[in-house]
């Protein structure tokens, strides 16, 4: 881990959002350490109580910069109970688990959309998408924030989406049934658009 900030924060990583990239390639467990630099996260994901998180100097920058307001903070979702780990890996060689993050194109988006109308189109931060899949059992995408996407890399073109793992099926056959009537509309918009050329 790096030397701490001054107000002692550090970890394995810029934020446990990074955690979400690297599950992609390998399983892997963490504790709360791990998760420490950004205060944020520690809060959603359970691992630090708000009054904690809301005096740290990560926190007081966001608030600083106008990013959040302190009112803001009771508002964010949470998980309720503080976890001893949380183990990342991909969905393939998953043996169980709690929720399922997938990253998204603007198409995935508009699908997943088509398909679970109930979906929760989340903004800022986007790891509280994760307390909304396990603790309150909503299918919930984040349109991503600044934060995480200076720390992760994540392209500008994705936005992710939290999964309970308990509606995984159902949501894949409302999947398959959605992209199905999306290519059949998209082949008769293509045919039909044919008839005018090409448009200039």
């Amino acid at each position: 881990m790096p030397v701490p900030a001054s107000d002692g924060r550090t970890g394995r990583v810029p934020a446990g959002c990074v955690f979400w990239m690297l599950a992609t390639e390998r399983s892997f467990a963490t504790v709360a350490e791990d998760h420490g630099n950004c205060s944020v996260g520690s809060y959603t994901h359970g691992f630090l109580p708000l009054e904690k998180a809301a005096k740290h100097s990560d926190v007081a920058e966001l608030v600083r910069a106008g990013w959040v307001s302190e009112s803001d903070f009771s508002t964010i979702p949470a998980v309720s109970d503080r976890p001893g780990s949380v183990t990342y890996g991909p969905l393939a060689s998953a043996e169980h688990g709690d929720v399922v993050l997938v990253r998204l194109n603007r198409a995935g988006l508009m699908t997943l959309l088509d398909a679970w109308p109930e979906l929760l189109i989340e903004g800022k931060p986007q790891c509280h998408i994760v307390a909304l899949a396990k603790q309150h059992g909503r299918i919930a995408a984040s349109v991503g924030c600044a934060l995480s996407r200076a720390r992760t890399g994540m392209p500008a073109t994705e936005s992710t989406a939290a999964i309970p793992m308990s509606l995984v099926d159902p949501l894949i056959a409302r999947l398959t049934t959605a992209a199905e009537a999306n290519s059949a509309v998209a082949r008769y918009a293509g045919t039909d658009a044919a008839r005018f050329g090409e448009v200039r």
